[in-house]
C-alpha cells in the first residue's frame, strides 16, 4: 500500500481507453491547423492601433512604419499589389515631366542653374531620374511619406539632394501651436565608419534636421540634447517632407495607398488559392468500380491505376465497370472572386479592369471611359503633390545661388519671420515651372487646331505656343530647342529672322544689340 492510500487520500485509477493512431494523428493536424490560424491573425492585427489610443491618435509612428513593411512585403509578393503599385506610378510618370524656370528679363540665365542642378550626376540617381521618381512614388505607395534631405556647399550654393529612408525618421517637431509648420525632423540612423585597420563599424547616429522652409535668425546648436543638422555646415541638411493621405487632425504623418487594399488583396488570393484546390479535386474526382464477381486483387489493382494516373485518364480493367459521380452543382467560376478585386481596385483608385489587365464580358468601352475620368483626376492630384515638391526644392536652390557668396546668381536676401526670401536683380522673376504630359488622350490634330486658334488671337506670346507646340508633339527634352530659339535674355527670336533685324529690334527696345547677335 503505498502513501496516499494509507492516508486514504488516494482514489481508484481508472484506466482510459486506448486512443488509435487515426485518433492522434487528426488531433495533431487540427492542432497544427488551430497553431497556423492564430499565427495568421497575430500577422493581420499588426499595426491596427485603437481609434482612442493614446494622445487620440489613430496610428502612432510605431504602427505606421510596421504598417509599411507589411504592405511593401506584400507589393513584392501579391500579384495584384504588384501590379496596381505598377499602374499608378506610371500613371503619374509614365510620361515624364518637364521642371524649368520661366523665360523672363533680367540676363541671368535661370534655367542654365535649374537645369544643372536637376541633371547633376547624384541629384539625378538619388531624386530626379527616371528610376529614383519611379522609387519615390513607391514609397508613398507602402509608406506614404518621403523625406529629402537638401545638402548646401556654403561657399558655391551648390545643393546636393537625397532621401532619408521613412524608417530613420522617427519624430516631426512642430512649431509650438502650430501642427501645420514643422521646424525640425529628429533622425535615428546607423552609420557605418570603415576603418583601415578594424573594417567597417557601426555607430548609432540621433540628430535634428531642420525643415527646408525653417531658416530662422537664432540658429540653435542642440534640441533635446541631439545636434541640429543645419545645412551648410558638415553632413548638415534642410529636409522637404512629401507625404499622401495624411493620417489624423495635425496630418503630420502620410499612410501609403496601399494600406486599404492588404486585406482585400489577401481575400483574392485566398479565394483563388481555394478555387485552385477545388479545381484540382474536381480533376481528380474518385470512381465506383462495379464488379458483379467481386474480384478483390483486380479491383484493388484497378483503383491503383486511377489513383496514380493523370487527371482525366481513361481506365481499362478486366473487373467491371469504372463509374464517376456527376460533378454538377460542385463547380465554382473564378469570376466570383471579381467583387474581392473591384474593393482592391477602389482602394488604389483604378479601375478593375485596368487592375486586372482583363477587359472582362460584363464591361462596355462606355462603362471603362467613364471609370477612367475618376482616375485621370485622382493621378493629376499626385502629380500634383510632386510638381510641388519640385517647386520647392528647385526654388531652394535658386535660393541658395543667391545667397552663397561664391553662388551664380545675383540677387538679394530678404527676412519674413523665419523665413528667407530673395529677389533676383533687375527685378528678374524666379518662377519654377512644373509640366506634366496631358493623361487625357486627345487627337493631336485636336490639339495642333486649338494652338493655331489660340495663336490666331494675338494674345498668346510666340514663346508659349511654342511650348504647346512642343508639349502636344510630345517632345520629352524641349529646352535644347529652346535655347535655340532665344537670345541670352530669354527673348524669342523668330525663325528666319537675320541678325541685323534682331539687332536692330533689340536696340529699339532699349537693349544692347549684341547680346542678340
Amino acid at each position: 500500500m503505498g502513501l496516499l492510500e494509507s492516508l486514504g487520500l488516494r482514489r481508484d485509477v481508472v484506466e482510459a481507453a486506448p486512443v488509435d493512431d487515426g485518433t492522434v494523428a487528426s488531433l495533431e493536424f487540427q492542432l497544427e491547423r488551430v497553431q497556423e490560424r492564430l499565427a495568421a491573425l497575430a500577422r493581420e492585427d499588426i499595426g491596427w492601433d485603437s481609434l482612442t489610443g493614446q494622445g487620440g491618435a489613430i496610428f502612432t509612428r510605431e504602427v505606421l512604419a510596421r504598417n509599411a513593411d507589411l504592405v511593401r512585403i506584400t507589393s513584392i509578393m501579391n500579384p495584384l499589389m504588384k501590379r496596381g503599385k505598377q499602374i499608378r506610378s506610371s500613371y503619374v510618370f509614365g510620361q515624364g515631366v518637364q521642371v524649368a524656370a520661366r523665360a523672363s528679363e533680367g540676363g541671368q540665365d535661370l534655367n542654365a542653374l535649374v537645369t544643372a542642378y536637376l541633371t547633376d550626376e547624384g541629384n539625378e540617381a538619388a531624386v530626379f531620374g527616371a528610376q529614383a521618381r519611379q522609387g519615390i512614388e513607391h514609397d508613398l505607395f507602402d509608406d506614404g511619406n518621403e523625406f529629402v534631405a537638401h545638402f548646401v556647399d556654403p561657399l558655391t550654393g551648390r545643393v546636393q539632394a537625397r532621401p532619408f529612408a521613412f524608417d530613420e525618421i522617427v519624430e516631426v517637431v512642430t512649431a509650438p501651436g502650430d501642427k501645420f509648420t514643422p521646424w525640425f525632423y529628429k533622425r535615428v540612423w546607423t552609420e557605418v565608419l570603415p576603418t583601415e585597420s578594424l573594417g567597417a563599424l557601426t555607430r548609432q547616429m540621433t540628430a535634428y534636421y531642420p525643415a527646408l522652409t525653417y531658416q530662422p535668425l537664432t540658429k540653435m546648436k542642440t534640441y533635446n540634447g541631439h545636434p541640429v543638422m543645419w545645412p551648410g555646415t558638415v553632413g548638415g541638411a534642410a529636409v522637404y517632407h512629401i507625404k499622401v493621405n495624411p493620417v489624423g487632425r495635425d496630418r503630420i504623418w502620410g499612410v501609403g495607398d496601399g494600406y486599404s487594399a492588404l486585406p482585400w488583396s489577401k481575400a483574392y488570393k485566398e479565394f483563388l488559392e481555394a478555387w485552385a484546390v477545388l479545381m484540382q479535386a474536381l480533376s481528380r474526382i474518385a470512381g465506383v468500380i462495379k464488379d458483379k464477381n467481386s474480384k478483390a486483387q483486380g479491383m484493388r489493382a484497378a483503383a491503383n491505376q486511377i489513383q496514380s494516373g493523370p487527371a482525366g485518364q481513361m481506365v481499362a480493367t478486366g473487373t467491371g465497370d469504372v463509374e464517376f459521380p456527376s460533378k454538377s452543382g460542385a463547380t465554382l467560376d473564378s469570376e466570383s472572386g471579381r467583387p474581392l478585386a473591384a474593393m482592391v481596385a477602389a482602394a488604389l483608385g483604378i479601375p478593375v479592369t485596368i487592375l486586372l489587365a482583363d477587359p472582362g464580358v460584363t464591361g462596355s468601352r462606355a462603362t471603362a471611359e467613364t471609370l477612367d475620368l475618376p482616375t485621370r483626376l485622382e493621378m493629376m492630384g499626385r502629380q500634383e503633390v510632386h510638381a510641388q515638391f519640385y517647386r520647392a526644392s528647385v526654388g531652394y536652390a535658386i535660393e541658395q545661388a543667391v545667397m552663397a557668396p561664391r553662388g551664380p546668381l545675383k540677387g538679394t536676401v530678404l527676412r519674413d519671420g523665419d523665413r528667407l526670401l530673395i529677389a533676383l536683380a533687375a527685378d528678374q522673376e524666379a518662377t519654377v515651372e512644373v509640366n506634366f504630359p496631358d493623361l487625357e488622350e486627345i487627337d493631336i490634330k485636336t490639339l495642333m487646331d486649338a494652338i493655331v486658334m489660340a495663336d490666331g488671337t494675338g494674345k498668346v506670346p510666340p514663346l508659349e505656343i511654342l511650348k504647346l507646340i512642343l508639349h502636344a508633339l510630345r517632345i520629352r527634352d524641349i529646352e535644347e530647342i529652346l535655347d535655340q530659339v532665344t537670345d541670352d535674355n530669354d527673348q524669342y527670336i523668330e525663325p528666319g529672322v537675320t541678325a541685323g533685324a534682331a539687332a536692330a529690334d533689340a536696340f529699339k527696345r532699349g537693349e544692347d544689340p549684341a547680346t542678340v547677335v
